[in-house]
């Protein structure tokens, strides 16, 4: 199948959107790669330095979760939009919260609501490729039944909560309305 102009006109805008986020990204000051000069595939470290410096690690998982939640959303709310166009929206959004989780205000807040004492936010690297890893979501969440989406959606919390005590629901949790039990809970980890 060759591609048309209805299908390279939204992956064009993609590769861009991706290209615009990491150049507004490096103008912020962030990073392009880990500052140890290594680009891993993996790091299971929530606590070093490697953390959201990388290509994937634990919250890898919660950009998943966002292309399913994305996905989900895009397909109620613009049902006559292609699917190209809803990945787009996908990635806008994805995108501004990237920009977003990387101002010094979210950064602070992370530092201050949270476990994250250290956190000095994520490499570009790093964040465009939790760009990438939500697309992944949203391509799962179009190919599998909805209830298998749920199901792995749920199984990546669960997961991810009892290996590092934290996740996508609680880190919007301490993010919103920071909460002691749970701040506790994660400290008793040495998160």
């Amino acid at each position: 199948m060759t591609p048309t102009g209805k299908t390279l006109a939204p992956l064009a805008t993609a590769v861009a959107l991706l290209a615009l986020t990491a150049a507004i990204l490096l103008a912020m000051g962030r990073v392009p790669i880990c500052t140890c000069g290594e680009v891993k595939l993996w790091t299971g470290d929530v606590t070093s330095s490697d953390n959201s410096q990388h290509i994937s690690d634990w919250y890898t998982f919660s950009h998943i979760i966002h292309g399913m939640l994305f996905y989900g959303l895009f397909h109620l709310a613009t049902p006559r939009l292609s699917m190209g166009w809803r990945a787009v929206g996908s990635i806008v959004i994805e995108a501004a919260w990237e920009i977003l989780e990387n101002s010094p205000w979210i950064i602070d807040r992370y530092r201050e609501a949270t476990i994250a004492v250290g956190y000095t936010g994520d490499s570009v690297l790093n964040s465009v490729f939790d760009v990438i890893w939500m697309l992944v979501g949203f391509w799962l969440a179009l190919r599998l039944p909805v209830w298998l989406t749920v199901v792995l959606a749920l199984a990546m919390e669960i997961v991810v909560a009892a290996v590092i005590r934290d996740n996508l629901t609680l880190n919007i949790i301490m993010l919103v309305w920071p909460l002691d039990a749970i701040r506790d809970w994660q400290s008793a980890a040495g998160i």
